[in-house]
């Protein structure tokens, strides 16, 4: 129930917060690069006469002392425990709490517990109905209107530029994906569509990112290129503004050199790629099939003839692996000189078809919340124990981050000499990912 308040006050704090290391330990930065889009655009979408603060708990601490009444957590992934966390802290103070975030539209019946109110999906055509219902005292428990376009405000960046950021910002050109991969949470909230938006909305946030300074931008899209010509139209934009920029995509991007080429010339010079495992068998359990693990080395050679550098997230723990498979996903990694590798446990998340797989089966091993941090086995792999699953995962990220593969990775490619201050970041980033390794926090864009 919404506390009761004599006058409610205009000021809206918003909330990323940060995960917990294996130890329980808050994972803190001295600086984000990966900015999320969220908080500025929850900012933008705010009705006037109100005022928004925002914390990235990353790199600062949450404000308890608040002065503001409404409080907007966002629930993601790996941060989900904390999410719950500070919510209880600031009911505990008197606050109304609003959630939102996918693991929250994942799981809306568990978000009920800790929120007086609960955002389900995309926020576009609810947050400023929210707050209008909050300030007349009539907060509903559950918020929720499914998006038939996409079609967002200028985000604030200017709420976060005072804050300990990278040197890009974030923005974004669609939401959804047209694949359907078990494990995949946007593919539960999506169901396969793709909303883009237009593309002279698209270009009116990039030119706002290089009027505040900025010479390079994260697009963010789970899979934009899934769209050719929208992809070529956007590009060709791009290209005229003369900015540096990364996104991902699908590594069958590789089998369209013509785009590839459009792609680059544009301006990208990093793509991300979900490629999730090299084992077939383990891509074909997880619904992902269509993926060939038998052409990775092969598309990322033609990626990188392009001038694209490559940055990848896998997991470990599928019905196709084994702790031999696992061993050799680091070989893979460091033969193929992936610059940027990401390693996740394939965890079950409520909500999703994986997680029904598994429960089906009666595989889920860890129902304790806090477990479901990607980097604790809470099911039942087929061919290993859960204890073995955690360690491989372990193993398999100390292997990759030790110095002589770093090396090879990065320093010892033909990139060196075409582009060294880019590959001495590349190094950089593996040297603190390396670091966090040791102290048993998990890398990742947070």
């Amino acid at each position: 129930m919404q506390k009761k308040k004599t006058k409610k006050n205009k000021k809206i704090l918003l909330i990323q917060p940060t995960p917990y290391d294996q130890y329980g330990n808050l994972v803190k930065k001295n600086r984000l690069y990966f900015v999320g889009l969220a908080m500025p655009l929850l900012a933008a979408l705010t009705p006037k006469g109100y005022e928004v603060e925002i914390c990235y708990e990353t790199i600062e601490d949450v404000p308890f002392d608040t002065d503001a009444d409404l409080i907007g957590i966002s629930s993601m992934g790996h941060a989900v425990m904390r999410t719950i966390d500070i919510a209880n802290k600031f009911k505990e103070l008197g606050k109304t709490v609003v959630l939102g975030g996918y693991m929250v539209s994942l799981m809306p019946e568990e978000a009920k517990k800790y929120a007086d109110c609960v955002m389900i999906g995309d926020a576009e055509e609810t947050w400023a109905q929210m707050i209008e219902d909050y300030s007349k005292g009539k907060l509903k428990k559950v918020y929720q209107k499914k998006l038939k376009e996409l079609k967002t405000p200028l985000p604030k960046y200017e709420l976060i530029l005072n804050k300990k950021i990278g040197n890009f910002l974030p923005v974004q050109a669609g939401r959804g994906c047209p694949k359907t991969c078990s494990f995949c949470s946007v593919h539960c909230l999506y169901k396969g569509q793709y909303l883009k938006r237009e593309i002279k909305d698209v270009i009116r946030d990039i030119k706002k990112v290089k009027s505040l300074g900025f010479k390079q931008f994260l697009l963010l899209d789970d899979n934009i290129f899934s769209n050719r010509d929208y992809a070529i139209k956007l590009c060709s934009e791009i290209k005229k503004l003369k900015m540096k920029w990364m996104t991902q995509c699908s590594i069958d991007i590789a089998k369209d050199e013509e785009l590839l080429d459009i792609i680059a010339q544009s301006g990208c010079y990093v793509l991300s790629f979900g490629l999730e495992s090299i084992s077939k068998e383990s891509l074909k359990s997880m619904d992902k099939g269509w993926a060939n693990p038998d052409k990775y080395i092969e598309y990322m050679d033609i990626i990188r003839k392009h001038g694209i550098d490559i940055s990848t997230e896998m997991v470990v723990g599928a019905d196709g692996d084994t702790l031999e498979s696992i061993k050799a996903t680091a070989d893979f990694v460091s033969n193929s000189h992936i610059v940027v590798p990401r390693f996740y446990i394939l965890t079950p998340i409520p909500g999703t078809k994986y997680f029904s797989d598994m429960q089906e089966q009666d595989r889920i091993y860890n129902h304790d919340i806090y477990s479901y941090n990607s980097c604790e086995a809470v099911h039942i792999p087929k061919n290993m124990t859960p204890e073995e699953l955690t360690k491989a995962y372990w193993d398999l990220y100390n292997e990759v981050y030790k110095i002589k593969n770093i090396v090879k990775r990065t320093l010892l490619t033909k990139n060196f000499f075409k582009r060294p201050f880019l590959v001495l970041f590349y190094f950089g980033v593996n040297l603190f990912y390396r670091y966090q390794i040791k102290k048993g926090i998990v890398p990742n864009i947070i």
